[in-house]
């Protein structure tokens, strides 16, 4: 008799009526939303710092180089102010800092150093700000003191953007690029957790079934393969129902947050948040945000979404059958360290070849090589799809996939079947060797 589907609603539900389950299903989201918020909020008082800064500014120069801002003002400070007297008055109006140019006595140059003073610390952003107005300024100025046409110069730099086209006349840029390399990215993480998070959990599971000897009834009238298997589905299934209330959960939290107490996730960013509006109110970049929503309707999305599903699945139930063996193998989750090795280290050489050798050369020969093997496929067989990679390969690759995965659960099954009943020993591999020919 066929007792898997009792198998994987025993183990479904025992999984969702955990209390520990229902605990962290419904507070991981609010602890995340709370990070969230407290990290907004701090960003907020943080952007919202007002900062006066003084500029002694000794070649003269610089004068329109400085425009105020909601947060930043500037003082000009007249150039012949001694700067032990700047410095003490930006430090009895408790200023923020003094920003000093001072002036060369050398006629072939312009300024002779840039200082900048004050009690704590300035950020980087602040820094690289101040350097960029400066550089632009002192360096058109020398070049006309050398007698250079500056308006010249600038009309004669030329922005190349070259533009990207198949043979059959699609159009792509390098925005294409970005944007595959973010899904391939995103599926590949995205899987390697869910395996070790639920792997995991399938583990622990075996365990403390074997442990507490419920085992020995169950298996009296349960094939150790429907056993094995209806606790893989079974866990999954949960894994997918508790992922699917974070996102709902998280999504609605992050709604009542921004509506509630006014705390926008934009306050997330940092003070480059000028640079950046300033960047976008560049024609350049507007018609980049254009190219970059184009590319993503160019993308195969049909195909995206059916290789994850797929990929997805197969890579899980490949690496949660090993995760089962090791679970019926020892007794105890300290014993697992020795076994678990060989599982994680084909997903972190697989991560690692997405990063490094996908996104370099997504048709090369080490990345079609890797996803092929059915330990590595999962995760940059994903990273590969969105460049763009032939059906028959994405369909052989998973059919490898599916055919390795019926050989791990036999092989999975051997160890299950006498590993499950064993107590009180450590085992080798010697001796999962001689299980397996059982």
């Amino acid at each position: 008799m066929n007792h898997l589907p009792l198998i994987i609603k025993r183990e479904y539900l025992t999984k969702v009526k955990n209390r520990s389950f229902i605990i962290m299903t419904f507070v991981s989201p609010l602890i995340m939303v709370a990070l969230i918020a407290v990290v907004a909020y701090l960003s907020q008082l943080n952007n919202d710092k007002d900062r006066t800064i003084s500029v002694l500014d000794e070649t003269g120069v610089l004068s329109d180089v400085f425009e105020n801002t909601d947060h930043t003002k500037y003082i000009m400070l007249t150039a012949d102010t001694n700067l032990e007297t700047a410095k003490e008055l930006v430090k009895s109006k408790e200023d923020f800092g003094l920003l000093y140019i001072e002036k060369s006595s050398d006629t072939s140059s312009i300024y002779s150093s840039v200082k900048f003073f004050s009690d704590e610390s300035p950020s980087l952003s602040i820094m690289s700000s101040l350097e960029d107005k400066i550089e632009k300024k002192l360096g058109d100025e020398k070049l006309r003191r050398g007698g250079v046409d500056v308006k010249k110069i600038e009309a004669s730099e030329t922005n190349i953007t070259i533009a990207q086209e198949t043979f059959t006349g699609e159009k792509t840029s390098k925005i294409d690029s970005y944007l595959k390399l973010a899904f391939g990215g995103a599926a590949g993480y995205l899987l390697f957790m869910f395996i070790i998070i639920y792997g995991n959990m399938i583990m622990r599971s075996v365990i403390e079934e074997k442990t507490s000897r419920i085992i020995e009834v169950i298996i009296s009238s349960v094939k150790p393969i429907q056993l094995m298997m209806g606790k893989i589905i079974g866990t999954s299934l949960a894994g997918i129902t508790q992922f699917a209330i974070w996102t709902i959960l998280g999504s609605i939290l992050v709604f009542a947050l921004t509506a509630i107490f006014g705390l926008s996730m934009a306050e997330l960013q940092t003070p480059q948040q000028e640079i950046m509006n300033q960047a976008l109110q560049n024609p350049d970049m507007a018609n980049e945000m254009q190219l970059a929503m184009q590319s993503f309707f160019n993308l195969p999305l049909a195909n995206l979404v059916i290789a994850f599903m797929f990929f997805f699945i197969g890579g899980y139930l490949l690496y949660s059958s090993l995760y089962a063996a090791v679970g019926a193998a020892v007794d105890n989750e300290t014993d697992t360290q020795q076994f678990m090795m060989p599982i994680i280290m084909p997903l972190i050489l697989a991560v690692y070849v997405g990063i490094f050798t996908v996104i370099e050369d997504p048709h090369g020969t080490v990345s079609t090589v890797f996803s092929f093997i059915p330990f590595t496929s999962p995760v940059v067989m994903l990273m590969r799809i969105p460049f763009g990679v032939p059906i028959w390969q994405q369909v052989l690759s998973f059919g490898i996939l599916a055919g390795t995965f019926v050989f791990t659960v036999w092989f999975a099954a051997k160890i299950y079947r006498v590993g499950i009943l064993m107590y009180g020993k450590k085992p080798s591999y010697k001796e999962l060797y001689k299980w397996i020919k059982y």
